[in-house]
C-alpha cells in the first residue's frame, strides 16, 4: 500500500496566501500572527488535514519501521496482552511499535493520532471502531493501512480483528439462565462502545426469555473497587438479584470480594460472570466464570494483516473473527 502525499505547509501557505515561513511559524506559536490571518491558516489547515511532520529528514513516501497502536488504558490486562502479540509479529520483521492511549476518550484519541501520525508511522492498530470525524480525515490524509482490533461486529475502515461481543455476551447470559437464574443484573462501566455492545448481548438474552433486564453502570476506571461499589448497590437496592454478568473481570472480581466480605455465598445465593477470563480469576477458588476472549492471538493476527498489506498485498478478509469460549469456572 502506498502512502499518499500528505498536504504541506507550502500547500497551506498557497491557498492562503502568505509564505510557508509565515504558516509555519504560526502553527508552531498562534499568537506570533493576526487573529484574521491565524483563523485561515487553521481553517485551511483543517480542511487539508494536514498532519505535522516531527521527522523531516523522512521522505513521505519512505518506511519508517513504525507501528502505531492505539490503546485505550496501557495498565490494563486486556491490552498489555494485545500489544505482546503484537510484538512478538513487528520485533522479528523488523519494525517498533509506537504506543499511545486515549483513556476511552475520542478527543484524547484525535490528539494521540495526531501526534502518532506526525512521527511518518507506517500502518495503525487501533482498539475503537467508532473514531471521530477529525480522526477520519488524519487517517484518510496519511494513506496508510489501518486494523481496528477487539471488535469484529462493526463495519471497519479497513480491516477489523477480534470477536462479537454482543453474541458472547447473549452466550453467557443464556448460559446463566439455563442454569435457573431469573433475577440477572448487568454491571457496566466506562460505557465505551464493547460495554453498550455487551449490554445489547445481555438484554437480548433476557428478553428472548421474556425476563427484565436491569443495568448498574459507572463512568469510573474499571476496577475491583468499581465492581464492589456496584455489587453493593444490588444488595441494598435489589436484593433478589441472583445473578450478575459483569463488563469485565475487574468488575466481577470486586463484586464477589464484596459478597465474601458480606457473608453471601456464590454461587449458592448470587451467580456472577466475568468477559476476558484474566488469569487471577482462572487461578483464584473457585474460579471466575467468564468470557474467555483471545487477546495475544488478536495481537498476532492485527499485526499479521497490517505487515502482509504494507507489503503490497490486498486485503483478503475485511472482518476477522478469532471467536470466544465460556468458562463456567465456580461462580455459576
Amino acid at each position: 500500500m502506498v502512502k499518499k502525499k500528505r498536504p504541506t505547509l507550502q500547500d497551506i501557505a498557497d491557498r492562503v496566501g502568505a509564505t510557508k515561513m509565515t504558516v509555519s511559524r504560526c502553527l508552531r506559536d498562534p499568537a506570533t500572527v493576526s487573529e484574521g490571518l491565524r483563523q485561515r491558516i487553521f481553517e485551511v489547515a483543517e480542511e487539508l488535514g494536514y498532519i505535522p511532520n516531527r521527522a523531516p529528514d523522512i521522505l513521505s513516501k519512505a518506511r519508517s519501521h513504525a507501528i502505531g497502536v492505539l490503546v485505550p488504558s496501557l495498565t490494563n490486562q486486556v491490552f498489555a496482552e494485545v500489544i505482546v502479540g503484537i510484538e512478538e509479529v513487528t520485533e522479528p520483521a523488523g519494525y517498533h511499535l509506537m504506543l499511545s492511549h486515549y483513556g476511552y476518550d475520542q478527543a484524547l484519541e484525535e490528539r494521540s493520532l495526531a501526534s502518532l501520525l506526525s512521527y511518518n508511522v507506517d500502518g495503525v492498530i487501533l482498539s475503537d471502531s467508532q473514531h471521530s470525524p477529525r480522526s477520519l480525515r488524519m487517517l484518510e490524509t496519511a494513506g496508510i493501512p489501518t486494523v481496528e482490533i477487539m471488535d469484529s461486529r462493526t463495519p471497519p475502515l479497513h480491516q477489523a480483528v477480534g470477536y462479537d461481543n454482543v453474541e458472547a455476551s447473549r452466550a453467557m447470559v443464556e448460559a446463566m439462565i439455563a442454569r435457573g437464574r431469573r433475577q440477572v443484573v448487568y454491571l457496566a462501566v466506562r460505557l465505551d462502545a464493547r460495554t453498550r455492545q455487551r449490554g445489547e448481548g445481555y438484554a437480548a438474552a433476557m428478553a428472548a426469555h421474556g425476563l427484565t433486564p436491569l443495568t448498574l453502570q459507572s463512568s469510573q476506571r474499571s476496577s475491583y473497587s468499581v465492581g464492589a461499589e456496584l455489587m453493593g448497590e444490588v444488595l441494598d437496592k435489589y436484593p433478589q438479584t441472583d445473578g450478575l454478568f459483569c463488563t469485565n473481570d475487574d468488575v466481577a472480581l470486586g463484586a464477589y470480594f464484596e459478597c465474601l466480605r458480606r457473608g453471601i455465598p456464590v454461587p449458592q445465593r448470587i451467580a456472577i460472570a466475568g468477559f476476558h477470563g484474566h488469569d487471577v480469576g482462572q487461578v483464584m477458588a473457585p474460579p471466575l466464570a467468564s468470557v474467555i476472549t483471545p487477546r495475544r492471538a488478536i495481537g498476532e493476527r492485527a499485526a499479521r494483516e497490517l505487515l502482509h498489506r504494507l507489503d503490497g498485498r490486498p486485503i483478503g478478509e475485511p472482518t476477522i473473527d478469532l471467536g470466544y469460549r465460556l468458562a463456567f469456572g465456580g461462580t455459576l
